[in-house]
């Protein structure tokens, strides 16, 4: 049976898009996730959904218990992901407003637990991930997503910076040239592990800024990046409620 675990990005969680809601405090072998779980439905279909940054959003990237948020989801038998965030943008043809239906990751952050295998005693544990967002995921986003009408970027490599600080001019530049289309401070670790854990995890990128890269812009500004949330936050919940039938 199918039940869909939404992580939902600052801004892009709201728990009102769930019919049948409860509320359940949970506990994992990590530590207790971000916020205690929602549980409810998505035209007919169980969903779960955890505040990656808390309900009130006091958690900055570095702090998330990330491995309590995938342990939880697991433990309560998830078998697909969705996860929201805002991330901004190192290209000029990615616009504000944009989604980007994320294919490829690059991790840079530093300070966090980003693997269940830290230890080897009951065997190593290396995993493959060639291609950590699921290709189907991937696919239902983004059919559902042009079916929509919203601009939506088939494919784009997400840069996880460790924040909660915004780039350097010479950092931006750096990420271009690496070949990140977009910059964040969450998806990478999600992503590995959710890998780890077993279970497809796709990504619904919003395009909020230019970062500072774009000199011709102003560089990013938190106040901004909410601004163009609360336009484009409705097109998000939207977007995951007509492409949850499709998994």
């Amino acid at each position: 049976m199918v039940k869909i675990g939404i992580i939902g990005g600052s801004g892009l969680d709201d728990p009102d898009i769930l019919t049948d809601q409860q509320e359940t405090e949970v506990a994992t072998i990590y530590g207790s996730p971000s916020s205690a779980v929602l549980t409810g439905k998505i035209n007919g279909v169980d969903v779960e959904m955890i505040a990656r940054h808390g309900r009130r959003h006091e958690l900055s990237p570095s702090r998330i218990n990330y491995r309590g948020n995938i342990q939880a989801f697991k433990d309560r038998g998830v078998t697909h992901i969705l996860a929201t965030t805002a991330c901004g943008s190192l290209r000029a043809e990615i616009g504000r407003g944009d989604f980007v239906i994320l294919d490829q990751f690059i991790d840079f952050t530093r300070r966090r637990s980003v693997s269940f295998f830290d230890s080897f005693n009951d065997g190593a544990r290396h995993t493959a991930m060639p291609e950590p967002f699921d290709p189907e995921l991937r696919r239902i986003l983004y059919d559902t997503s042009i079916r929509l009408g919203y601009a939506t970027h088939e494919r784009g490599t997400v840069i996880t910076i460790e924040g909660p600080r915004f780039s350097t001019r010479a950092e931006s530049n750096m990420f271009r040239i690496w070949g990140a289309d977009v910059i964040n401070m969450s998806v990478a670790p999600e992503a590995i592990l959710a890998n780890e854990a077993g279970i497809p995890y796709g990504v619904i990128a919003m395009s909020t800024d230019y970062d500072c890269w774009k000199e011709d812009e102003p560089p990013v500004s938190w106040d901004e990046i909410l601004e163009v949330f609360h336009l484009n936050a409705d097109r998000v919940k939207t977007l995951i409620m007509e492409a949850i039938p499709g998994i």
